[in-house]
């Protein structure tokens, strides 16, 4: 069992930590067994100068993880059917994170398809692969995750180290939204089928 990585791993500006990302294992505890992906694909958004960030406008109630200490998890809805897991990052009070887009699944893939609503023997790539899939396959909505200390086991939801020698990585815009469209700040592991479209 490796450990959860440090709260100086999140420390770096977004686009440092979304690269180091890369190749890591997100572990989530779900009713005493463990459901585990490792991250393939990811998205860098700034503080007070990224206009796609969500931390644009300024520090608010719905977006205040993301202004604290690093390395905890900040969890949004959107389109009204979906979550979006985020770490914040950089040191606290200065704005920044990073949206996970994208996981290879691991641990618990049957239990990872019941959450998704999918038969058990699911194609693995329906089950993790885009934002909001990955929070319904490990069960995680803004109530219940929403500024958890992802360095810390006894959190339930956590980032390892299993020692993954990453490989290229394939550099693009982010996807989906219509401001700083062009900045080149997805990151994903070269190859890996379970990169989002």
């Amino acid at each position: 069992m490796s450990p959860a990585l440090p709260r100086s791993f999140f420390l770096d500006p977004p686009d440092v930590v979304a690269r180091k990302l890369i190749g890591k294992v997100l572990v989530r505890r779900y009713e005493g067994r463990r459901l585990a992906g490792r991250i393939v694909e990811v998205e860098a958004y700034f503080g007070l100068d990224d206009p796609a960030a969500h931390t644009f406008i300024g520090k608010t109630p719905r977006n205040a993880v993301l202004f604290g200490p690093p390395g905890f998890a900040y969890v949004y809805f959107i389109y009204g059917m979906h979550y979006c897991l985020n770490f914040s990052c950089e040191p606290d009070g200065q704005a920044g994170g990073v949206l996970l887009r994208a996981l290879e699944p691991l641990e618990g893939l049957k239990r990872m398809a019941e959450l998704r609503g999918l038969d058990p023997d699911a194609n693995p790539r329906l089950l993790t692969s885009g934002p909001g899939r990955l929070c319904e396959a490990l069960g995680i909505t803004r109530a219940t995750h929403n500024g958890v200390d992802v360095t810390s086991r006894r959190s339930g939801l956590w980032v390892e180290d299993d020692g993954f020698a990453c490989g290229d990585l394939d550099v693009s815009p982010r996807v989906g939204i219509r401001k700083a469209a062009d900045r080149p700040l997805r990151f994903a592991l070269a190859g890996n089928r379970f990169v989002s479209r």
